[in-house]
């Protein structure tokens, strides 16, 4: 029954109708033209939420400014789905084509994109550039890239950490958030996740100072920190999780979500696909709520938010809580410690969490949508970070 393929409805999309079509967004550019972004990351961590942040103002620049910095000695990135143009991979052949010491480590086993991977990667290795393919046993899914630059006597490391791919394309048509970052440990983190990617065939074994890797610690790291919650609870100190995933379907972390419930813990998710937990029955998850947000975005960032007793802890990454993430694929997240960055994704949890218009998901499997009362704002979450963000760019 219906249509055999929906990607047909694009046709319908594509008619010249802007009434009937969501408003165009301009995203805002983090970085000046005439600034360097290596400057404002050395100040301090920076994170985007595309795209509403601008990806060739952020992301993209980013790229590009270490492919043409003379200073830049090294980059090396993963890289799961470019698109069609990619002026990220363009960025890296020019900088292989410039001597600089390009490693790019190429799933060439991601769904859809099998051969466009097999065609980019013959015209890295052309340009001179060192790709490393995919595990055998395990997908990479991880969004991360290493920058190496000389500053004076020393040499720095920069890092991207992301949700989503490095795609310009997809970059205005999925919400994903990146982190910028200077912090010392996790550039050693990184560093170490590209030796060994680079150097074995096996899953990352090194014992991560503060990353958040799978197969190697991340389940475990987050199951701890959901039982944290648990204690917080059961101690009378509160115990609150908030969690924006594109899946939930992970046995043991459902089954540890559960028993979080149960102690007291206040639990509110957003997962945008595929949920198989079951939030409101009684006497096993009538602490935990679950809502999912369709709009003109397609929602596929995730934060992990744990309150630890006032001591809130912030992380973002490319695994979604599903067997495939957190057993079978390298994934990696990242802790988020700025005040200014842990303060913007708290205003996205809130803001999404107090969509008027998202859909609850019932115990019994089945999903309503919100209807708010007269006189109540009716704007999305969506709808108010566009607005937001438009308003930034005119002032």
């Amino acid at each position: 029954d219906g249509l055999l393929d929906l990607t047909a409805l694009s046709e319908i999309a594509d008619i010249d109708r802007s009434d009937l079509q969501y408003p165009r967004l301009t995203g805002v550019n983090v970085v000046e033209e005439t600034a360097s972004i290596f400057d404002l990351v050395r100040q301090g961590d920076v994170l985007v939420h595309h795209p509403y942040d601008a990806f060739e103002g952020s992301t993209q620049r980013f790229f590009e400014a270490a492919a043409r910095d003379p200073d830049v000695q090294a980059i090396k990135l993963t890289l799961y789905r470019a698109g069609s143009r990619s002026p990220i991979v363009n960025a890296l052949i020019e900088a292989a084509q410039s001597g600089k010491t390009v490693d790019v480590f190429v799933e060439l086993k991601a769904r859809f994109d099998e051969e466009r991977n097999i065609d980019w990667v013959r015209k890295l290795e052309a340009a001179g550039v060192h790709v490393v393919y995919g595990l055998v046993n395990y997908k990479t899914h991880a969004k991360t890239t290493l920058v190496i630059r000389r500053e004076g006597d020393a040499v720095r490391r920069y890092v991207h950490i992301g949700t989503g791919n490095y795609n310009a394309s997809t970059a205005k048509l999925y919400t994903d958030l990146g982190l910028l970052s200077a912090d010392p440990d996790l550039c050693s983190d990184l560093s170490d996740l590209f030796n060994e990617l680079t150097g074995s065939s096996q899953a990352p074994q090194t014992p991560f100072r503060r990353l958040l890797v799978a197969p190697t610690n991340m389940l475990s790291r987050f199951l701890e920190m959901i039982e944290r919650e648990i204690d917080h609870a059961q101690s009378g100190h509160g115990g609150r999780i908030r969690i924006k995933l594109n899946g939930l379907a992970d046995a043991a972390v459902m089954q540890s979500l559960y028993r979080a419930s149960q102690a007291g813990v206040e639990i509110d998710l957003v997962v945008r696909s595929i949920c198989t937990l079951r939030p409101g029955v009684p006497g096993l998850s009538d602490h935990i709520r679950v809502i999912c947000q369709l709009g003109s975005f397609l929602e596929h960032a995730r934060i992990y938010h744990f309150g630890n007793a006032g001591n809130d802890e912030y992380y973002i990454g490319s695994a979604d809580w599903r067997p495939r993430n957190l057993r079978r694929r390298v994934e990696v997240v990242t802790p988020v410690v700025a005040a200014s960055a842990c303060a913007r994704l708290n205003d996205i949890l809130e803001t999404e969490l107090a969509d008027p218009l998202a859909w609850e998901l019932r115990a019994d499997g089945s999903y309503v949508r919100r209807r708010p009362d007269d006189g109540v704002d009716r704007r999305t979450a969506q709808e108010q970070f566009s607005e937001a963000q438009s308003r930034a760019v005119t002032e």
